[in-house]
């Protein structure tokens, strides 16, 4: 029997958020340039793909319904995060500051995080608040997320987009 696939956006985005903590930790009990060029690639590809899912679906479906001033910090924070993953996707592990970037970058991505679904008042909390219909929601970032991982297997993924400068 085929189970359903949870549809709840704020779901699908916390199960990213998982899966990108997960490859950070990987990376710091990694050696050797090859596992840390691929583990930092698999990071850049999930954070490439999860925010375009968020910027083209999630966030618009909150605008006017959550504080504004959370939604231009997470557009803003985004835009922080394409810049180190831009180049650390375009770098090597044996550059000199390649795992201070790598570092910087998760460092980032735990605020995000945070304010997203960890402090009080965040974000997934003020969606739900809002009656917004998260599985809606849910099930187009799928849709998306799918059509960008086979973007990815295959020609790969462009560098990330900024939206703020």
């Amino acid at each position: 029997m085929a189970t359903r696939a949870d549809t709840d956006a704020t779901h699908i985005l916390a199960a990213d958020h998982r899966k990108v903590e997960d490859l950070f930790s990987k990376y710091e009990g990694a050696s050797g340039v090859k596992a840390k060029a691929e583990i930092a690639n698999q990071i850049c590809n999930e954070l490439k793909i999860h925010t375009v899912i968020e910027e083209e679906i999630f966030y618009p479906a909150l605008e006017g319904k959550i504080d504004d001033d959370l939604l231009k910090e997470a557009y803003v924070e985004h835009d922080g995060a394409k810049t180190l993953v831009n180049e650390i996707a375009a770098g090597s592990p044996d550059e000199e500051f390649y795992d201070a970037k790598v570092t910087v970058l998760k460092e980032q991505i735990e605020h995000h995080v945070k304010e997203e679904e960890k402090q009080h008042e965040n974000m997934f909390q003020q969606a739900r608040a809002a009656n917004v219909d998260l599985d809606a929601l849910g099930q187009q970032m799928l849709a998306r997320k799918e059509d960008l991982m086979v973007l990815a297997e295959g020609d790969g993924l462009p560098p990330a987009e900024m939206r703020t400068t």
